[in-house]
């Protein structure tokens, strides 16, 4: 439990009983409700919830990732009725934490995950879950590596300029390119995590690079919008494509060879994890500062083995 928390509660600042902060509604609100990736969180969550008389749990997010206005709406408006706690996947990082600090100034506990808030922040939320993204950015560029060789030319479908997952996936992944090969970045594109604009970026990607011996498909709309515009283009297995997430859609898509991996993040273990968390310090209790909710590589060869079906959703 926070320190200000704490210090509320001894102080009597707040007319409840800390046995009665223990209770209510745990808000979790993510980038967007539209994704399998966040509905997987969702259930992740749900399964935290599960058998809990004290917490009631309840799941919010704007219509797409670029919606932050809404975003911040969202929590602004958990703040104001009064939640017990709070897990945000925070689609900004400069413009959720105003917001974030402002819960931790109410007393409450706040979980993030996914995606890191900005620089001077900390301080203001207990933990932060989430994918080692710059670890699984490297993961997916040494699978290239390993594909392709060491010569030329991968194109990045990104998805949102600036958030923190996209900052640590793609810069890890063109970071490690750099150090360790001599393929040409060409990108990044960002498709705002809409399907429909990555299949349309990809496509004239394809069209004005057709010597392309590589592309990764930073997240799960945009891989599934570069596999469209592979398989319609007739690329598939003309190029290594490397996608991230692993819905149904992406788990065809490495069965039928369009994608030569996918690397998955434990999107379930992020909504448990994240509503356990905070169940655990309305309860009184800590928790770590930093909890790893891992990524897997999935291909063909792994697929079905129980260290991708564990993740796969």
């Amino acid at each position: 439990m926070n320190t200000l928390f704490k210090a509320v509660l001894a102080a009597g600042i707040l007319t409840v009983s800390p046995m009665a902060l223990m209770a209510g509604e745990i808000a979790v609100i993510v980038k967007t409700t539209n994704s399998n990736f966040w509905q997987n969180v969702n259930k992740g969550a749900a399964a935290a919830i599960e058998g809990q008389s004290e917490h009631t749990m309840t799941f919010d997010g704007p219509a797409a990732e670029s919606d932050i206005a809404d975003q911040v709406d969202m929590v602004e408006n958990a703040i104001s009725r009064g939640v017990a706690g709070i897990v945000l996947a925070p689609s900004d990082p400069d413009a959720l934490a105003p917001s974030v600090k402002r819960a931790f100034e109410a007393g409450i506990p706040v979980a993030i995950i996914d995606s890191a808030l900005g620089e001077g922040a900390e301080g203001t939320y207990q933990t932060f879950l989430a994918t080692d993204n710059k670890t699984a950015g490297e993961l997916a560029a040494q699978a290239m590596i390993d594909a392709v060789g060491t010569e030329g030319k991968v194109a990045v479908m990104s998805y949102v300029a600036g958030v923190g997952s996209e900052i640590g996936r793609v810069g890890g992944f063109t970071e490690y390119l750099a150090a360790n090969s001599s393929l040409e970045i060409v990108g990044p594109f960002y498709s705002q995590s809409q399907m429909a604009t990555a299949l349309n970026q990809t496509t004239d990607v394809l069209a004005a690079n057709p010597d392309l011996v590589g592309i990764f498909g930073a997240n799960e709309p945009t891989a599934i919008g570069m596999g469209r515009a592979i398989e319609q283009a007739g690329r598939a297995g003309t190029l290594t494509a490397i996608g991230f997430d692993g819905n149904a859609d992406l788990q065809d898509m490495v069965r039928s060879g369009v994608l030569a991996a996918t690397a998955v993040q434990g999107s379930f273990q992020m909504g448990e994890l994240g509503v356990q968390a905070v169940l655990d310090l309305l309860a009184g209790g800590t928790v770590e500062p930093m909890i790893d909710t891992g990524v897997v590589m999935v291909t063909k060869d792994n697929i079905d083995a129980p260290e991708a079906q564990n993740v796969l959703y």
